[in-house]
């Protein structure tokens, strides 16, 4: 009798203990799910701005600013999905933003070329932090990359739209 109930006692817990597979399967199945997508080039490409290159003249104009161009080397790897100065440590980027706005040209130092430098320095500033957490949503971190990008963008727009207006005033009517 006694060596029944054993035997019935090691089937009950051998038939309970089976029970909990389902539960860590589902588990997994969740985290699946969570993933979150990654900063790719086709991301990228696919994002939808106008997106402004210098004129010829607004690059001959810019060729001593030597900020602007590694910045602009920058972003032409950041559209190429690498992060890598953008994924910096945070005082480095500061730095290099304090450097570029010190560096700016004189005939550039116009309101509407200083607020799209501030709206730069933002974008970057924000770009960094979404890179650096953790807990940031993918989607937040693509967003962050073409807030970036549409930023640079107008600086562009407006820097050939200074050395325009600035052309045509030139010309006087006879």
């Amino acid at each position: 009798m006694k060596i029944g109930f054993y035997v019935l006692s090691i089937f009950c817990f051998v038939f309970l203990s089976c029970g909990d597979d389902k539960s860590t399967v589902e588990v997994v199945e969740t985290e699946k799910t969570n993933q979150k997508p990654i900063i790719t080039e086709k991301a990228i490409e696919n994002f939808e701005y106008k997106d402004y290159a210098l004129s010829s003249e607004s690059e001959d104009a810019i060729a001593e600013w030597e900020n602007y161009q590694e910045l602009a080397i920058q972003i032409s790897y950041l559209k190429k999905a690498d992060l890598s100065f953008f994924n910096s440590d945070k005082e480095e980027l500061k730095e290099f933003i304090n450097d570029f706005k010190t560096a700016t040209p004189k005939q550039f130092l116009v309101n509407p070329i200083i607020s799209r430098t501030a709206i730069l320095e933002t974008m970057l500033l924000k770009l960094n932090e979404n890179l650096t957490l953790d807990n940031i949503d993918g989607a937040d971190k693509l967003q962050s990359v073409k807030e970036v990008l549409v930023a640079f963008s107008n600086l562009n727009y407006q820097i050939n739209k200074k050395l325009e207006y600035d052309y045509y005033n030139k010309i006087k009517a006879e």
